[in-house]
């Protein structure tokens, strides 16, 4: 495993020239995975920019819908294919899912909100390490990325 990050000095605002230095140590041959912040800011839009896929993480909460339109509009722009994955995906309303029915978007993942999963953010524990029954549900999440590839190189 290979982990590479960028920061930026308090007061800076220019992320997207971090973005662009830290790709520069992607290894083509292996699979990276890069986080980036909600929306379609220029660090998002540098982030995702060259992708494969992206796993648009969403809640089913008026922000969160909003943001997932935008992003859905600027990656279907860029031609990047993408899903989504419904963070506490039992609160809220069913417009997030509604919208991604009616668009054809794939829900590759639900996580509903669970008290064990915030305490162990929090205590910067990985939630696979402190709910092992969540590793299977990541492994199938990564199968179905893997799925849509093949899918994809079919066509």
């Amino acid at each position: 495993m290979q982990f590479v990050q960028g920061r930026l000095n308090v007061g800076e605002a220019m992320a997207p020239p971090v973005i662009r230095q830290i790709k520069k140590y992607i290894n083509p041959t292996r699979i990276v995975i890069i986080d980036a912040p909600p929306g379609t800011s220029c660090p998002v839009i540098e982030a995702v920019k060259g992708s494969d896929f992206c796993v648009l993480v969403t809640e089913p909460t008026p922000f969160g819908l909003n943001d997932l339109i935008l992003t859905v509009e600027v990656l279907r722009k860029l031609k990047i294919p993408f899903g989504v994955v419904i963070n506490r995906s039992d609160i809220g309303d069913s417009k997030v899912q509604n919208y991604c029915l009616k668009e054809n978007i794939r829900v590759l993942m639900k996580i509903p909100f669970s008290k064990d999963i915030v305490i162990s953010y929090s205590k910067g524990i990985p939630t696979v390490e402190a709910l092992p029954e969540y590793r299977t549900c990541f492994r199938e999440l990564f199968a179905k990325i893997k799925d849509l590839f093949k899918k994809r190189a079919e066509i």
